[in-house]
């Protein structure tokens, strides 16, 4: 049952996802036909237009292209927080139907990991006592799914879980605004600055105003700011230039 770290691929995305997005814009001022638009946009520099687009905040179009990501080593906690995201796709590795009987992953606490080694081997051996309730529900319950069904319950937040994440471009924008915050939580936080990571690489345009409030204009946090606005402008700007080497 060993400590695992996430791990955030994108898999598939859509075929040129600004040209798309600049087509389906167009199409709703222009007379020409599909066929007409597709050939003047679709080998064509659109970054001055998806710039107007999403400075006018015409952001329907956005949802033309959509993005889909793997994502590994991460916990049972963070599940529940990214789908609360409602306008997206999830599959996700099933504790009902797939056994953790012998092994489970698990993820250990950023605040944990602060406190020491010490802590961590205490975290280590609670996890251990986990597994071994875990195999012995499993061992009491029979075999096959309603034995693994009933068993999971006395696993905790801290297991490992995967998923296939789909969200459109639009979506993903509203998903980086608040994930990349300073102000959400420490592992989705990481992935969503990962997955901002790769969409930046494929679709640099679309993605330009991508990050928390604060990278855009104000903090919307208000009161609950984390006062490091200038911190987090840096940061996305470190992202964009190594990205350009």
């Amino acid at each position: 049952m060993p400590k695992v770290i996430p791990s955030v691929t994108l898999l598939r995305y859509t075929e040129k996802p600004e040209q798309t997005v600049a087509i389906a814009a167009k199409l709703c001022y222009s007379n020409y036909d599909i066929d007409t638009l597709i050939n003047k946009n679709d080998n064509t520099d659109v970054s001055k237009f998806i710039g107007n687009l999403i400075s006018m905040g015409h952001y329907s179009p956005l949802e033309h292209a959509s993005f889909t990501f793997g994502i590994e080593g991460v916990s049972r906690s963070l599940l529940a927080q990214i789908t609360r995201h409602r306008i997206a796709s999830f599959s996700v590795k099933s504790q009902r139907y797939v056994s953790a009987k012998g092994a489970f992953n698990y993820i250990v606490p950023k605040g944990i990991e602060k406190l020491g080694k010490e802590a961590v081997e205490k975290f280590d051996s609670q996890m251990q006592t986990v597994q071994q309730w875990y195999n012995e529900w499993a061992e009491a319950l029979g075999v096959g799914e309603s034995s693994y069904e009933d068993a999971r319950f006395v696993l905790p937040n801290a297991a490992e879980t995967k998923m296939i994440v789909t969200m459109n471009a639009r979506e993903l924008l509203h998903f980086f605004e608040l994930r990349c915050c300073n102000r959400a939580q420490w592992e989705i936080r990481n992935v969503a600055w990962k997955m901002m990571e790769l969409v930046l690489e494929v679709a640099p345009v679309l993605f330009s105003v991508a990050g928390p409030s604060c990278c855009k204009g104000k903090c919307a946090e208000g009161e609950k700011t984390c006062g490091k606005a200038v911190q987090i402008r840096e940061k996305k700007q470190t992202l964009i230039d190594s990205l350009k080497k």
